[in-house]
């Protein structure tokens, strides 16, 4: 049964967290006023569930769409999950092998890589301010991975892109893609979300920052970008806000008549 309650899905970085990885007071009280009002409010971010577990305790937030639609969660229910092929990315491993290209693999409760101590992996990992992922080659071998990493320069990368059609394939680093199942999107998990919720689109926000949140705020029924947002993203979204430093939260949801 489609119902008249409202519901607003936020980014995490750059979104919720400022550039410090700090929440900002004036989105912290958002949240609780939203909550009080009888909105709900969910995540939708790329990162594996594990990396913001602290953050979904923090805020009292058991709703949430992870690795950019690919598992979907309302409290204890698994709503979506869209897992990469076993045997795509047994193949695709075995080429990045041969060329010297270490990977490490994602599922909802652990990352972990098939070398123990390579330097691109340590880079790309220090600067997510993340520890070296464990050491596990066969992890994908029993689990759904829903997220790899595949650890090569850009001058490399054309050769997996034109030989896997079927990955998509991101570049975050100078020293690593990710790689995942294709069609997947925040979009698709939001659209999971309200058919599982009962919600009508009309009444779904979302706040994003990044080149990944541009299918999610073109999706909801009203899109608002983050002042310190991309321009691409700032030209799909109703709304452009202040930046996250600067109340963009709270004010966003004021301009759309939720606070």
């Amino acid at each position: 049964m489609m119902h008249n309650e409202k519901i607003v899905f936020f980014d995490i970085d750059g979104t919720l967290l400022d550039h410090n990885k700090q929440i900002p007071s004036s989105t912290r009280e958002s949240l609780k006023a939203l909550t009080e009002k009888g909105v709900h409010v969910a995540i939708a971010t790329g990162r594996a569930p594990f990396m913001f577990a602290d953050l979904r305790e923090d805020l009292g937030i058991d709703t949430f769409i992870s690795f950019n639609g690919q598992y979907v969660k309302h409290q204890e229910k698994v709503v979506l999950t869209n897992p990469l092929s076993r045997d795509e990315i047994t193949v695709l491993e075995e080429e990045a092998k041969r060329n010297g290209h270490p990977m490490v693999f994602l599922d909802h409760e652990a990352m972990m890589s098939n070398h123990d101590e390579h330097p691109h992996i340590m880079k790309s990992m220090d600067d997510l301010k993340m520890h070296y992922p464990g050491y596990d080659p066969s992890y994908y071998h029993s689990r759904d991975i829903y997220q790899a990493l595949l650890f090569c320069e850009s001058k490399e990368e054309n050769e997996y892109r034109d030989a896997y059609g079927n990955l998509n394939f991101i570049r975050w680093h100078d020293y690593s893609m990710d790689v995942i199942p294709p069609g997947g999107s925040k979009a698709r998990g939001i659209e999971a979300m309200i058919d599982h919720l009962g919600f009508k689109r009309e009444n779904t926000y979302a706040f994003g920052d990044a080149l990944n949140d541009i299918e999610m705020l073109k999706f909801a029924g009203t899109g608002i970008a983050m002042g310190n947002g991309y321009d691409e993203v700032k030209a799909v979204a109703d709304i452009v806000t202040d930046p996250v430093d600067q109340n963009g939260i709270q004010k966003g949801l004021k301009k759309v008549g939720l606070l």
